[in-house]
């Protein structure tokens, strides 16, 4: 049992992955999980999404740059070494992990160029932020 993951490749600018969510929104796509790097001009954006082939045709119009990479995902009880076990299973099979991200639970972590402003400006909207503390608690499914 596997599933799939989509990597579109994006220019690293404003907006580039705002314009990517909005072809998924209007395909009726979901996003389940999602990783994005960056580098000086590009950005690679891995994406998790529940009816995949429907995301790489939207996106593909779109004239997006798509590729799809079968992984496996796991499921971990919220609970201290479930994710050090998953990861000595895997070397102990001598197997190479080449990255991982985490999938829908509630958080998202972003990395933005002014924190303060991004904080404030998501301050008045129905969005929580999440504080170390909250990190402290466990996670209900």
């Amino acid at each position: 049992m596997g599933i799939k993951q989509i990597s579109a490749f994006v220019e690293n600018q404003p907006g580039r992955f705002k314009r990517l969510t909005d072809i998924l929104e209007k395909a009726d796509v979901s996003i389940r999980g999602f990783s994005l790097a960056d580098t000086a001009d590009f950005g690679i954006v891995r994406l998790v999404v529940d009816r995949p082939e429907e995301a790489i045709a939207a996106l593909e119009a779109a004239g997006v740059l798509v590729r799809s990479t079968d992984l496996i995902c796991i499921e971990l009880p919220d609970k201290p070494g479930a994710l050090d076990h998953v990861f000595t299973v895997i070397a102990e099979a001598s197997l190479n992990v080449e990255y991982a991200y985490s999938l829908v639970s509630t958080y998202i972590v972003l990395k933005v160029d002014d924190i303060e402003q991004a904080k404030a400006s998501l301050a008045d909207q129905p969005i929580k932020l999440v504080s170390q503390e909250d990190l402290k608690k466990p996670v209900s499914c």
